[in-house]
């Protein structure tokens, strides 16, 4: 058994008490910690005793540390990354890719000369990222989206004159022209149209309307 030393993420959702204690470090934090990274990640290596980083220690014995099976299958990485999470707030939205569009993606950046630590690239690595979510606490998550026809349908039926723009789009382009068209509204108008839907969704709600639940 090895001891490692591991990395953390600090992102405003996180939380100062969490990790730091699971750490053993004094709280509250000064900043919120959000992800602990256990693993091999090539960003982010959890280091050993003597200083390397896991995954060089895998790439100068990979048969040994990963075994045959998994080296055939993934080559000489380890296939995971183990993430533990603290959110005190809720975390942005991700989009993952598959690994068809990863390797796309991937290759035409890499063809393109973007550097792989420039903030506007996407895919910096090859690999897709499925995620398995293990809840030690109580934690709500939502995935996907509804179908664009009942998405439709459940917007009309709320009754918010400041929906129209995002129903036109989600009508004319589906998702991949309302999630943009949503995204760009800015910190106050999406505050206020998320207060504004908020209410609307209630009252819906209260008159018993099963369909808008959960909108």
């Amino acid at each position: 058994m090895w001891q490692l030393t591991s990395a953390v993420r600090f992102y405003p959702w996180g939380s100062r008490t969490v990790i730091p204690e699971l750490l053993g470090q004094p709280v509250p934090a000064e900043r919120p910690y959000a992800e602990l990274w256990i693993g091999a990640h090539p960003d982010e290596p959890s280091l050993l005793a003597d200083g390397r980083g896991l995954d060089a220690a895998i790439g100068a014995d990979p048969e040994r540390l990963l075994g045959q099976p998994v080296l055939e299958r993934f080559g000489p990485r380890l296939p995971f990354l183990l993430k533990v999470l603290a959110a005190d707030r809720p975390l942005s939205l991700q989009a993952h890719p598959t690994t068809e569009q990863a390797r796309a993606g991937y290759a035409a950046e890499e063809a393109a000369g973007i550097a792989r630590d420039d903030p506007t690239r996407t895919f910096r690595d090859p690999f897709h990222k499925p995620e398995l979510l293990v809840a030690l606490s109580t934690f709500e998550a939502l995935c996907g989206f509804r179908p664009v026809e009942e998405s439709l349908h459940c917007l009309a039926k709320l009754q918010v004159p400041e929906l129209k723009p995002t129903i036109a789009a989600l009508a004319r382009g589906g998702l991949r022209a309302v999630v943009p068209q949503l995204l760009g509204l800015g910190g106050k108008r999406m505050t206020e149209l998320v207060a504004t839907v908020t209410a609307s969704a209630s009252r819906v709600v209260a008159a018993h309307d099963p369909e808008v639940i959960n909108t």
